[in-house]
């Protein structure tokens, strides 16, 4: 099978590799879609810090926004999955520890993390090998475009609960990208007040299109009571101003990471009586994504902006858009393409 392989930062290559056998307790998947994430990018510059905390190492295979068909299965896995369309978990805990035991294998200090840590190889190719204990099905309305938004949108699920937010209650996100997008788009759908802040006028100007009318700059977020407030931004600086923003007795969530280390005053957080929340993993929040897209209360698709082969992936982690590329953040790869570019 052919698979795209990052060597060392900044160095890659489509690779022919053997094509992998479902083992005891695994299934085998024929990858149909592929996001491509800022954590991949991350990987690829040698910045992302699992790197240079003997979590990761070169060569590794990205990918762990996927979805696809499974075409293999292993000892002791249901026959019956067979042909199923599926997604699955990023996280995989040993199974043993007190987490893993209490439901929260998604933070097991022995986890690997499928395309990222461990050395668990990714999507990022044209099969992927992956435990059958991770697999969420996927029904006949959730296509391979989202069903490959499935991981990303189950971060953002997880933020906007936590932000609890009621009908009616107003909601600022920080950083209108993939995740940002995401969490307004759910925060909606529960009824609240979103506002959302960023950068760029593209970034802003997207969020409008897709129906957002709170967009503001930085320097033009008005003075209203923010009964929550979401970093989904990667910027050091935000998380103090998202604890300046929010009205007392408010919630911040805190589902963005940032290069470097942020800094909040707890002064602050105590003497306001704010609840601070943070999210690491969709692990929790993919069943309830899967509904809300199959249900059609979320519709994250104008989010891909361009759908590209494994050949192309090198340049788009290195920051190229592809020519053909729409307004949104994501790019999908679609390991079938080979070379083709296609627009999403």
């Amino acid at each position: 099978m052919r698979a795209f392989v990052l060597t060392a930062p900044g160095a890659y290559e489509v690779q022919d590799l053997p094509a992998p056998v479902a083992g005891p307790g695994e299934v085998v998947v024929d990858v149909e879609r592929v996001g491509v994430c800022g954590t991949d990018m991350e990987f690829f510059t040698g910045a992302m810090a699992y790197l240079h905390r003997g979590h990761s190492t070169y060569p590794m295979r990205l990918g762990h926004e996927w979805a696809g068909r499974v075409a293999a299965v292993g000892e002791g896995v249901d026959p019956g999955l067979l042909g199923r369309r599926v997604m699955g978990d990023t996280m995989l805990g040993c199974g043993d520890c007190r987490r893993c035991l209490r439901g929260h294998q998604h933070v097991c200090e022995k986890r690997r993390e499928v395309g990222i840590r461990g050395g668990q190889a990714g999507a990022l190719a044209e099969q992927l090998a992956v435990p059958a204990s991770s697999l969420h099905a996927l029904p006949d309305s959730v296509d391979a475009v989202l069903g490959a938004l499935v991981e990303p949108g189950g971060n953002a699920l997880r933020a906007a609960q936590g932000a609890a937010a009621r009908p009616g209650d107003r909601v600022l996100v920080l950083g209108p990208g993939t995740i940002g997008l995401l969490v307004a788009m759910f925060l909606r759908a529960a009824g609240a007040e979103v506002h959302l802040m960023g950068r760029t006028d593209d970034s802003l100007s997207f969020a409008r299109e897709l129906g957002f009318t709170h967009v503001w700059a930085q320097d033009s977020v008005p003075d209203l009571p923010f009964d929550a407030v979401v970093d989904a931004s990667n910027a050091a600086h935000l998380p103090e101003p998202a604890l300046e923003l929010i009205e007392p007795a408010g919630r911040v969530v805190y589902v963005g990471l940032a290069g470097e280390p942020s800094r909040i005053d707890t002064r602050t957080l105590a003497l306001k009586d704010v609840t601070a929340v943070g999210v690491l993993s969709a692990s929790p929040g993919l069943d309830a994504t899967i509904g809300a897209y199959a249900a059609g209360s979320v519709d994250p698709r104008p989010l891909v902006a361009a759908t590209v082969g494994l050949d192309e992936v090198g340049p788009v982690l290195a920051g190229e858009r592809p020519a053909y590329a729409g307004p949104g953040p994501k790019i999908h790869v679609d390991p079938r393409l080979g070379g083709t570019r296609t627009a999403s």
